[in-house]
Formats: C-alpha cells, sequence, structure tokens
C-alpha cells in the first residue's frame, strides 16, 4: 500500500490485477485501486474533483478528471475516512498513475490539492 500525505490529508492506494477481465492476447490488462482517504487535519473537508494522470507503456498518458470519485463528493470530519474502489484499463501489461484531488474546507470553502501516490499497474506474475 503505498501512502501520501497533504495538509493533513492521508491517500492511501492499493492495486489489483484483474486477471478475469483481461485479456492479454488482445493487449487488454484491466486493474482496480481501493483508495482510502483519511483525514487527520482539524478541519471538515470535502472532495470535489479528482484528476488522474494515466501512463500506459503501450501508448501515451491520459487524463481523466471529474467531480469527485465513483460519483460521490464526501465529507470528512476530522478522523473521518472515505474509502472506494475504483479500476483502469491499460493496452500493455505495465502501467503508472498519479493525481491529485481537489478538496475544500468546509468552514470557508478555501480550496486546496491533494496528491495523490504515484502507484504502478502490473500482473504479478510478470514481476518475477
Amino acid at each position: 500500500m503505498l501512502t501520501k500525505t497533504t495538509e493533513g490529508i492521508e491517500v492511501s492506494v492499493e492495486t489489483q490485477y484483474e486477471e478475469m477481465h483481461s485479456n492479454p492476447t488482445a493487449n487488454h490488462y484491466v486493474f482496480s485501486y481501493r483508495v482510502k482517504i483519511s483525514n487527520f487535519s482539524p478541519y471538515t473537508v470535502q472532495l470535489m474533483r479528482r484528476k488522474w494522470f494515466i501512463h500506459d507503456a503501450g501508448s501515451m498518458m491520459r487524463m481523466v478528471e471529474g467531480e469527485g470519485v465513483v460519483g460521490k463528493q464526501p465529507i470528512l470530519e476530522p478522523g473521518e475516512s472515505h474509502q472506494y474502489i475504483s479500476a483502469c484499463n491499460l493496452k500493455s501489461p505495465f502501467g503508472k498513475m498519479v493525481g491529485v484531488y481537489g478538496m475544500k474546507k468546509i468552514m470557508d470553502d478555501s480550496a486546496f490539492e491533494v496528491t495523490i501516490p504515484e502507484f504502478m499497474m502490473s500482473p504479478p506474475h510478470l514481476l518475477n
């Protein structure tokens, strides 16, 4: 699990190769990732946006951005966490993702960015 903390907001990411949904002969590789966002700051915050940079060894980098995560814009009180699972498909067996969450402090609507740790994606059988 990879973890990064920005302004008291900790983001942890864990990946998994989804063999049942992948088709290597067609250059289709699917990876799921579990994200845990924990608020260790003294402020109530809300996740407003996400921006991902997806690097695929078989093609160019692509950017994905939008509101919230998996259809939600969670509000986190100090000490609370939010978890979600999402997925990414690649055209090669190796890739990586990195990104930022656009957050705001509820008390004054001030915006700030939280860095998502860069994580690698590869089928476990190719690492040995």
